[in-house]
C-alpha cells in the first residue's frame, strides 16, 4: 500500500516540474519560495510568480499538514476522528492578458492515521481537479482543454470524464450569479479504491491530472499571448476576475478547509487576483464578445 510519505514526495516533485515549466513559458519572472510551518503540525512550500511577461500573479503551492481536526471540519467531513493528514498541490494563475485564461488545478490526499490501527476500514481518499476560467470564451480553446482532460481520464476509467465533468459543472457554479465560474473541467473528491480501482491506480490518476497542467496551459498561453487587446477588453478581464474572487471566498471548499484548520493565510488566499473590478449592474453590449462569453457560462455544455 502506498504511504502518505510517498504521496507527499511525488506531489513535491510535481510542484517542482510545474514551476520550472511556467518560468520557461513566461520568460521573465521567477518563482519566489517561502517555506512555512503550521501550528499543530506540518507545513509547506508557497511559491509565487508575479509581474512576468504573461503571468501577472500566480501560485504553485505544496502542503503536507497534520494534527488535530477541528470539530467543525469533523462534522463537515462526516468523520469522528480527531487527527488527520492532508497533502496536496494547488495552483492558480492570473495572466495579464485578457485572451489568456485563468487556470486552477488541485490534487490532494487526505487520511485519518488512527483509522489504520483501530481495526476499522482505513479512512483515506484522493481529490482534485482542473478547471479553466477564460475572460473570453474561445470555442477552440475550450474544446482542446476538455479533449485533453478526457484523454487523461480515459486512460484510467472511461466513465471518469463524464462523471467528473458533471461534478465540475456543479461545483464551479456561482449560485448568486447563476453562472459557472468558467468553462469547467473535471472535479472529484473522496475517490477511494474499489473492485475496479486500486489505490495505486488512483494515485497514478492523481499524478496524471497534476502532470496534465503544463501541456494544457502552455498550449493555451502560446495560442493567445501575442494577440492584441484594448483597454475595454482589459476592463472586462478585471470584471471577470471579480466573479472568480466571489466564488473562491464564498464557495470554495479548499479555502474553507485551510481557514478552519489554521492554515497559512497568504497561501490560502494566493488564489485571489491582484486587480479586480466590481461595476454596479454591468451589462454587456448586445451582440458583443462579452455577451457571448456570458451566454456560455452555464452547466452542461458538451465541449468534446
Amino acid at each position: 500500500m502506498i504511504s502518505k510519505e510517498q504521496i507527499a514526495a511525488e506531489y513535491q516533485l510535481i510542484q517542482d516540474e510545474i514551476c520550472a515549466a511556467l518560468e520557461q513559458c513566461d520568460g521573465l519572472a521567477y518563482f519566489e519560495e517561502e517555506k512555512w510551518e503550521r501550528d499543530g503540525g506540518g507545513g509547506g512550500r508557497t511559491r509565487v510568480i508575479q509581474n512576468g511577461n504573461i503571468f501577472e500573479k500566480g501560485g504553485v503551492n505544496f502542503s503536507a499538514v497534520h494534527g488535530q481536526l477541528p470539530h467543525t471540519m469533523q462534522k463537515a467531513l462526516n468523520i469522528d476522528h480527531d487527527d488527520f493528514f492532508a497533502t496536496g498541490v494547488s495552483i492558480v494563475i492570473h495572466p495579464n492578458h485578457p485572451m489568456v485564461p485563468i487556470i486552477h488545478m488541485n490534487i490532494r490526499y487526505f487520511e485519518i492515521p488512527s483509522s489504520f490501527a483501530d481495526g476499522r476500514e482505513p479512512i483515506r481518499w484522493f481529490g482534485g481537479g482542473i478547471d479553466l476560467t477564460p475572460h473570453y470564451v474561445i470555442d477552440a480553446d475550450a474544446q482542446y482543454f476538455h479533449a485533453y482532460l478526457k484523454s487523461v481520464c480515459d486512460k484510467f476509467n472511461h466513465d471518469f470524464y463524464h462523471r467528473f465533468k458533471t461534478w465540475a459543472d456543479d461545483y464551479f457554479f456561482i449560485k448568486h450569479r447563476n453562472e459557472t465560474r468558467g468553462v469547467g473541467g473535471i472535479f472529484y473528491d473522496r475517490l477511494t479504491a474499489n473492485s475496479e480501482l486500486t489505490w495505486e491506480n488512483i494515485f497514478e490518476f492523481s499524478k496524471g491530472v497534476g502532470r496534465s497542467f503544463i501541456p494544457i496551459y502552455t498550449e493555451l498561453v502560446n495560442r493567445n499571448r501575442n494577440s492584441t487587446f484594448n483597454e475595454a477588453q482589459q476592463f472586462w478581464q478585471y470584471q471577470r476576475r471579480s466573479r472568480y474572487t466571489e466564488f473562491n471566498l464564498v464557495y470554495d471548499a479548499g479555502t474553507k478547509f485551510g481557514l478552519e484548520t489554521n492554515g497559512r493565510i497568504e497561501s490560502i488566499l494566493m488564489s485571489l487576483p491582484p486587480t479586480a473590478k466590481w461595476v454596479y449592474n454591468y451589462q454587456p453590449v448586445p451582440g458583443s464578445e462579452e455577451e457571448k462569453t456570458l451566454s456560455l457560462l452555464k452547466k452542461g455544455i458538451n465541449w468534446v
